[in-house]
């Protein structure tokens, strides 16, 4: 008899465990993880989509033509969306505001502050357009070019806004998703950190129960922002090791699942 009540008291306990991981905040998860990576560059392709594959883990990656490169990559990035991978709109040209301190890379043919209202909606639009053509969804997000999102003190997705399900922005911060701005998402701009370093952000959004979104360019090369492959690799095992309490997913599902919380 005793025997069956032990039995009995660790299934109740594991059938305890399973139910409060079940109910978590985020999809039945204590937190959420986002992997987002802008530009387009070719290392996506050699040192990001397999490490993430390998894992079975999904990754955002914002899409911009401003290497002039998108025409030749768009096998590739049709794979990826084909593997479960979104394929965000970074826009075409890649406008960020020039003239001022730290923006001397800003081209005047792609300065923002020379744009027009029209010109980046513009710009916008042909790059959902692209995009739909490579994977043919209607459902995507957005990431500003440099975190910029104002032109003439308007915010320049006003009045297209529902093109997307939301926007991911640069300023950093761990939040709850009723307390996520679905406009101005926040993330981590990630530049030379370490392993340990990476896997402690991820632990904090553990801790705080909230969103934790990376913003990677460069891994393992091919971007003056950059992470080492160690690193990120060992970052992509610690996700796929703690599965059970984070959900990793693409932006576009976690804005989704947002947006319902946000309106109940």
């Amino acid at each position: 008899m005793n025997k069956w009540l032990l039995l009995l008291g660790m299934s109740l306990c594991l059938h305890g465990v399973s139910a409060a991981q079940s109910n978590g905040p985020w999809n039945g998860k204590k937190s959420a993880v986002v992997l987002t990576y802008d530009d387009a560059i070719n290392e996506h392709f050699t040192n990001v989509l397999p490490a993430l594959d390998s894992l079975g883990l999904k990754g955002t990656f914002y899409i911009t033509d401003i290497a002039g490169m998108l025409e030749k990559q768009i096998p590739q990035w049709r794979k990826a969306a084909a593997n479960g991978h979104e394929l965000g709109n970074h826009t075409v040209t890649h406008p960020c505001e020039g003239g001022r301190p730290g923006r001397e890379f800003v081209k005047p043919e792609t300065d923002l502050t020379r744009y027009s209202l029209q010109r980046i909606q513009t710009d916008v639009r042909t790059m959902n357009a692209l995009l739909f053509a490579v994977d043919g969804k209607t459902r995507r997000t957005f990431a500003y070019p440099c975190g910029d999102m104002n032109i003439s003190g308007i915010h320049y997705l006003k009045g297209i806004e529902s093109m997307f399900v939301g926007a991911r922005g640069v300023a950093p911060s761990i939040r709850s998703a009723v307390n996520v701005d679905l406009l101005n998402i926040n993330s981590l701009m990630i530049n030379g950190q370490t392993a340990d370093q990476l896997i402690a952000q991820v632990k904090q959004a553990q801790e705080k129960q909230g969103l934790l979104v990376f913003l990677f360019h460069g891994v393992g090369g091919g971007h003056g922002l950059n992470v080492s492959n160690e690193a990120h690799w060992q970052l992509l095992r610690y996700l796929k090791g703690a599965e059970n309490e984070i959900w990793v997913a693409p932006m576009v599902d976690v804005a989704e699942y947002i947006k319902t919380q946000q309106t109940k």
